[in-house]
């Protein structure tokens, strides 16, 4: 195939998942209801809920603009050789490949952060302050930054070196080794996540004695799971949101509760959410997301193999001779459908995951507890009530609120 079939499909296939996308934002903004619904009436304020409208439309509109923006540049730095020029710029500099290539990554990376840096800003300081989310200051912004380019270097550059090494110097069978690589470090850092890298932009603290303590260890021994590891981040450092998760296999399992959850949630409600990570725990979601996860990358590094030394790919970028980096970047481009795919297959395995879960917790705690929990959250987040069908089948790995709630009500009858 030429370089020149190789641009236009790749331009094709930019263009096709831009207008898809926004036809998706469109249809899920013209979902919503304005007037306040009787399903939701007896827990949602009518002030709170056109608050919800209008935090909703101003994500979407500014989803938009931001999309074209980023489209079109896309479209332009691909039709015009862009990524060709960067890599002839760079070239002189470097006799090493793999030195070329994360300095090229490096560059792309930090160039199209910066570009970005002014709607980060936007989003987080204007929008997001606007509806009473944002807590995170001009500091902890910088702080975020800077911590997310080191880690960027040291991990991302490791990671990046290492495929590029095997690319070089074991042919197609790289993909194995990587495969290997990439498997353990994906079990290490599910492990050692909270521990690790979490530390370094939140706090964690051991849950308090108290109510909610005791309430949480007697729910744990009454199902025969000790919970040993129980912590509470500083979420409200950056967002008024709320959320909880579990984190780590075997020993190295914890259970993390936003700050912002615990103050505004009872003590019933909060085991009750715990009971519904414990179920992604029990119903093995974990291990078998786990399991998938590897297998979706092998396949796709057994693709990538199969297209890596392909000088055409490097051709159609605008380059005047073959890089590894330069082919990665196509390949991941050629690979946006089948990557959409897998996706919108995630997102459905996630949210029959979610109903098993809430089951869980309804069975073995209060399915009542958690559909409030639940409301709450909803209504704190001013999270969208009537999502279109089709904007959940793609983008929602959680089923909507009333879809959960009515599942719960079902199940405890």
């Amino acid at each position: 195939m030429s370089p020149e079939t190789i641009l236009i499909i790749i331009l094709a296939i930019i263009t096709a998942d831009f207008i898809f996308e926004q036809i998706l934002d469109y249809v899920n903004l013209r979902s919503g209801k304005s007037e306040l619904p009787e399903e939701v009436a007896a827990f949602y304020e009518k002030e709170k809920y056109a608050e919800a409208i209008s935090y909703q439309r101003a994500q979407a509109k500014f989803s938009f603009f931001t999309s074209a923006i980023s489209f079109i540049t896309s479209f332009l730095l691909l039709s015009l050789g862009g990524f060709g020029y960067i890599d002839e710029l760079l070239r002189p500099f470097f006799d090493n490949e793999i030195f070329l290539a994360l300095a090229y990554f490096g560059v792309l990376y930090v160039v199209s952060d910066l570009l970005t840096i002014p709607f980060q800003l936007y989003d987080t300081f204007v929008i997001e302050e606007k509806y009473g989310f944002n807590k995170t200051t001009a500091g902890t912004f910088v702080g975020d930054k800077l911590k997310g380019y080191l880690l960027g270097m040291i991990i991302g550059g490791l990671l990046m070196g290492l495929l590029l090494y095997l690319i070089l110097n074991m042919g197609q069978g790289f993909w194995i080794y990587f495969w290997i690589a990439i498997a353990i470090f994906t079990l290490f850092a599910n492990m050692f996540f909270t521990t690790l890298i979490l530390p370094l932009y939140n706090k964690l603290t051991p849950l308090e004695e108290g109510e909610l303590k005791t309430a949480i260890e007697d729910y744990s021994k009454r199902i025969n799971f000790p919970l040993d590891n129980i912590f509470v981040i500083d979420g409200s450092k950056r967002s008024n949101k709320a959320n909880a998760f579990f984190s780590g296999i075997g020993k190295k399992k914890k259970i993390v509760l936003y700050d912002t959850l615990i103050k505004n949630h009872s003590t019933e409600e909060l085991v009750a959410i715990l009971a519904h990570e414990v179920g992604h725990f029990k119903k093995k979601h974990i291990v078998f997301g786990f399991a998938i996860s590897i297998i979706q990358t092998g396949v796709m590094l057994f693709i990538m193999s199969r297209m890596i030394f392909n000088e055409n790919l490097s051709l159609a970028l605008g380059a005047e001779q073959m890089g590894v980096h330069l082919n990665l970047i196509a390949f991941g481009l050629l690979f946006t459908p089948i990557s959409k795919v897998i996706g919108i297959l995630a997102n459905i395995v996630s949210r029959k995951n979610e109903y098993e879960a809430d089951a869980y917790a309804n069975e073995t705690y209060n399915g009542q507890a958690l559909s409030n929990a639940l409301k709450k959250l909803s209504v704190d987040s001013l999270s969208n009530l009537y999502p279109h069908s089709a904007y959940v089948f793609v983008h929602y790995s959680h089923p909507p609120l009333l879809k959960r709630l009515d599942a719960i009500k079902k199940s405890s009858l």
